[in-house]
């Protein structure tokens, strides 16, 4: 071997040897990568696992919670698909065309948050065992929840939620709950005491997507969740009829000045033996919830007559032109419009006060007055 083969070997060698370090330093860094990103991952899991990440409150003038561990405990009481009465205290209750919606506000706060801002989103992980009568429904921090318009159904579903505070750090939101009560009438009608439903929560940490804290909802307080039935009648003016006044029981309405002639009439007027009959279309509005019935009965009877029932007389009708009947004056045996009348509709009675000609030695001249009770009676 020649002195310069000699040299090329050993600068080889040279350059293996120098080369060494560099390839256990490489190695070393490679496995200091992995390491590091191991203890990041447990110092997140520690975090969410080490303390509180949001707590729900009651808001002022809002339905109370009572908090065992991560599990809140609430009561929205007796309700029914009218919102007639009075709900559950810290409750709002609005009537709406279709059934009723009990709500309330409450306060979310989120602490010991360090990682970026997290969402809490929210669905029904346990239903109520009749579903049809009670819908849990969700007011996100983004919408008025004082206001039956910012509520719609909760989520049954795991997978896709409802979201309840879409973005939020260390800080405090107002959001809402609410029940909504269908009208259920007929094989779906359900009355009485339903508890089992669960709401869980979830608070997810938006930057790395990592769950951080769940809890639970029960409606498990005393006054128990009550689905209870309700009926309800209004009066309400029909076009070209007399004004029907008031929002509620007792309505007024006035015929003006009559006479047995119909002479200057101002309402429309039907021949009658003896007199005339100031005729108006009014509307009677029922609603029921909750009845095995789908169909209900509308009574009506004079429960006071005017101080001179021989003058005037006030008489029922289903058409303008009559037939007109006289409306009873007993209780016992009430005049009845109809047997068939349904949930929500609007019925068109028209309302007669004949006159009578009164040509005697004693005419009566002035004003008089009668009330009429209405009864609804669903079977």
């Amino acid at each position: 071997m020649s002195t310069n083969d000699f040299n090329v070997e050993s600068s080889r060698r040279r350059v293996l040897g120098s080369a060494m370090p560099m390839v256990r330093s490489l190695f070393k860094m490679r496995f200091f990568v992995p390491a590091f990103l191991v203890l990041v991952i447990t110092m997140i899991a520690g975090r969410a696992a080490g303390q509180t990440s949001f707590s729900i409150l009651q808001s002022p003038g809002g339905i109370s919670f009572t908090k065992v561990g991560s599990a809140y405990e609430t009561t929205f009481g007796d309700m029914n698909a009218l919102g007639v009465g009075t709900p559950q205290s810290g409750l709002t209750v609005s009537a709406l065309s279709n059934g009723a919606l009990y709500f309330s506000e409450y306060e979310v706060q989120f602490t010991g948050l360090a990682l970026g801002n997290a969402e809490l989103t929210a669905y029904v992980s346990t239903n109520f065992a009749h579903p049809a009568a009670q819908i849990i429904e969700n007011c996100p921090s983004a919408s008025a929840c004082t206001s039956s318009a910012g509520y719609s159904a909760m989520s049954t579903a795991s997978g896709s939620p409802s979201t309840v505070i879409a973005s939020m750090g260390n800080s405090t939101a107002t959001v809402g709950i609410g029940i909504f009560l269908p009208d259920n009438d007929g094989a779906s009608a359900f009355t009485g005491t339903d508890n089992s439903a669960v709401v869980t929560f979830t608070l997810t940490n938006l930057t790395f997507g990592i769950a951080l804290a769940t809890a639970t909802m029960t409606f498990t307080l005393t006054p128990a969740n009550t689905v209870q039935d309700a009926v309800s009648l209004a009066l309400a003016t029909a076009p070209s009829g007399l004004t029907v006044s008031g929002t509620a029981s007792p309505y007024t309405m006035a015929f003006g000045n009559v006479n047995g002639l119909g002479v200057g009439a101002t309402v429309p007027t039907v021949a009658a033996a003896g007199g005339i009959i100031y005729a108006t279309p009014y509307y009677l509005e029922p609603a029921f919830s909750d009845f095995t019935s789908t169909v209900a009965d509308l009574e009506v009877y004079a429960s006071t007559n005017f101080a001179h029932p021989t003058l005037l007389q006030l008489d029922d009708s289903a058409a303008a032109a009559g037939p007109y009947n006289a409306i009873s004056t007993t209780v016992g045996t009430q005049t009845v419009m109809t047997t068939t009348a349904a949930d929500r509709s609007t019925i068109t009675r028209y309302l007669g006060l004949f006159v009578s000609l009164n040509n005697t030695a004693t005419p009566f001249l002035g004003s008089d007055s009668a009330t009429l009770t209405y009864t609804i009676t669903v079977p």
